[in-house]
C-alpha cells in the first residue's frame, strides 16, 4: 500500500473516531494491494457499535470530506458489530475476504 493511501485512511479513521466509536476499520481492494492508480477509489470497511441511517450518513459525509481534500473517492462499507457477528452477513464472501485480507487501520 502506498504511504499516501495509508495516511488518507488514518485521517478518515481519526475523523470518524471524533464522532463515532469505530471498532474496526480496514482498507481493501486495489489500493490496499498497492495496485490502485490515481483513478482508483479507496475501499474501506468500517465496523461500528451500532449503525443507523444518521450514522451511515455521518460516515458517508466524512468519507466525502476526506476524499475531497485528498482528491480521491472513498467508498465505505459500514456495518454494526451485531451484523458482523450475528447475521448472515458474517458468512458473506466479501466480508470474510475483507476480514481475512483487509489491512487494519
Amino acid at each position: 500500500m502506498k504511504q499516501e493511501d495509508r495516511n488518507t485512511a488514518h485521517e478518515l479513521k481519526r475523523r470518524l473516531g471524533d464522532k463515532l466509536k469505530v471498532l474496526d476499520m480496514r482498507l481493501f481492494g486495489s489500493r490496499a494491494r498497492g495496485e490502485g492508480d490515481d483513478t482508483s477509489d479507496m475501499d474501506v470497511f468500517v465496523e461500528l457499535e451500532e449503525v443507523t441511517r444518521e450514522i451511515k450518513n455521518a460516515v458517508s459525509d466524512t468519507a466525502w470530506e476526506v476524499g475531497l481534500e485528498k482528491t480521491i473517492h472513498i467508498s465505505a462499507l459500514v456495518f454494526s458489530k451485531d451484523e458482523i457477528e450475528n447475521s448472515p452477513l458474517r458468512s458473506s464472501p466479501i466480508v470474510r475476504a475483507i476480514l481475512r485480507e483487509g489491512i487494519r487501520i
